[in-house]
């Protein structure tokens, strides 16, 4: 008898936290929403609501849906509707771009519900609405980063999912979108004139992603900003600096051999060479 109890409290204080998250919206709305509304919300009627609700969900009318869930819930929280209730209700917040709510209520539908039908589906969208608030690419990137980790997470846990391509894919997206806020950041150096800055970021960058098509250009800027580094350089550092150029562009050639860009790098390790072979002689 105990452990049913114990069983019953639990559920009760999950579902009172679920509630806890849900934003008390109402004020926000009846003013706009009109007498209509007004009236319908005074309604003493639960399940009349809940139909009015599920139709405007059907016509895509989400702030009223969403309204009028909000009102009802309180009075299915234990009953069998209280889970389509809840699964509507996030959906509504998601359907009106208002990802962070959407992503703390999918969330708890997960804690609440985990054995639901619907709980793989709403997991990969809790994943998604990390991806849908990633911004462009030279703004922070941390949904960027949260949204792959929590695509991989979905992927891990549900590996026999339809939805794994896509997922996939949206991890592409994310990884490309930090690639290229990276090469912004390492260009920025360059074109500032930091040269070893440039070449240490340019290396974190091709060592980030390796298979990228723009490797050979990565390397090919690691030996140019190396290079420019060697040029400004004191006189006693030019020689050891040079010779950092041409291991460089060593590299390049064992790692790129096809490449289009190998002419400009063989250039840069001509001509280091000879500034090597001109420092020297001058020295001696």
């Amino acid at each position: 008898m105990s452990n049913i109890l114990g069983r019953q409290i639990f559920q009760h204080r999950r579902y009172s936290r679920a509630l806890l998250l849900i934003i008390p919206i109402s004020f926000l709305f009846l003013t706009g929403c009109g007498k209509g509304m007004s009236k319908l919300l005074k309604n003493p009627d639960p399940a009349f609501k809940l139909r009015k609700a599920e139709q405007f969900f059907v016509d895509k009318k989400y702030s009223k849906a969403q309204l009028v869930y909000e009102d009802v819930m309180p009075y299915y929280k234990t009953s069998k509707e209280f889970e389509d209730i809840y699964y509507k209700y996030a959906y509504c917040a998601y359907y009106l771009s208002d990802y962070t709510n959407a992503e703390n209520l999918f969330k708890s539908y997960l804690e609440i519900f985990p054995n639901s039908s619907r709980a793989e589906e709403v997991d990969y969208m809790r994943a998604y609405t990390y991806f849908k608030r990633s911004p462009k690419s030279p703004l922070d990137q941390t949904n960027t980063v949260k949204s792959i980790g929590m695509m991989q997470t979905f992927i891990n846990t549900h590996p026999g999912s339809a939805r794994i391509k896509e997922a996939n894919e949206i991890i592409e997206q994310c990884r490309r979108k930090l690639e290229i806020k990276d090469f912004n950041s390492a260009q920025l150096y360059f074109d500032l004139g930091q040269f070893r800055a440039a070449g240490v970021s340019f290396t974190t960058l091709l060592n980030s992603y390796p298979e990228s098509q723009r490797a050979d250009e990565y390397k090919l800027m690691v030996i140019k900003s190396y290079f420019r580094f060697a040029e400004m350089s004191i006189e006693e550092k030019k020689v050891e600096r040079y010779e950092q150029v041409i291991t460089e562009c060593q590299e390049f050639t064992d790692r790129f051999p096809e490449s289009k860009l190998k002419k400009e790098a063989d250039e840069f390790l001509q001509l280091s060479q000879k500034n090597i072979k001109t420092l020297t002689n001058e020295q001696t």
